[in-house]
């Protein structure tokens, strides 16, 4: 009698990650992840027992490598204030990798069509966005720097925008600069929704 086959999640998790950025996540099949894992149907189906809990995996697994480097990132600036904010910026000097971006465009458009997906995603930037205001002495600051350094990231990693490189590290700079900026109240013109 032969050893079982130990099937490793990871590569299932990198095959779904592929066939998403190449297929898009309303494309991801089951077989088509056994297909690029070179795994049967049966060994993706063991640990996720739909397509919708593949997704998710890999949606969880996104947020986990994330956090981990970010985290990474931020220890280096330990006793420092505004190392959350700080951290994430160092984090985004380089654009991110061609091969990433269009997960990264086909996994948004999963979050933004699934609710709970787009749960997930709405609880990791309140955890963040707390981390964030939480260790910065201007927390108004150190937000706007945060929105802003978002901004930048969403259209590169949906690829609707990329800035030439002397350009963005100026832009980095520039958002680095916004982390200590004192805000203060301004009046907003009237609207109909004021």
């Amino acid at each position: 009698m032969g050893r079982k086959r130990v099937i490793d999640q990871q590569a299932i998790l990198d095959a779904a990650e592929r066939v998403v950025g190449r297929d898009g996540a309303a494309n991801l099949t089951l077989d088509a992840v056994a297909r690029e894992a070179e795994v049967t149907k049966a060994s993706v189906l063991y640990d996720h027992k739909s397509k919708q809990a593949l997704i998710e995996a890999v949606v969880d697994r996104a947020f986990e490598r994330d956090k981990a480097y970010h985290d990474g990132i931020e220890a280096q600036y330990t006793g420092e204030t505004n190392r959350a904010i700080r951290g994430r910026i160092v984090a985004a000097a380089e654009p991110p990798p061609e091969e990433f971006r269009s997960v990264a465009l086909n996994l948004s458009a999963a979050l933004a069509l699934d609710a709970g997906l787009r749960g997930k995603m709405q609880g990791n930037q309140a955890v963040t966005i707390d981390r964030i205001v939480e260790t910065s002495p201007s927390p108004r600051g150190a937000l706007l720097a945060y929105l802003a350094l978002e901004g930048l990231k969403l259209l590169e990693h949906l690829d609707f925008h990329h800035f030439p490189p002397d350009e963005r590290r100026r832009l980095l700079r520039e958002i680095n600069w916004l982390v200590t900026a004192e805000t203060g109240e301004v009046d907003l013109p009237e609207t109909s929704a004021n």
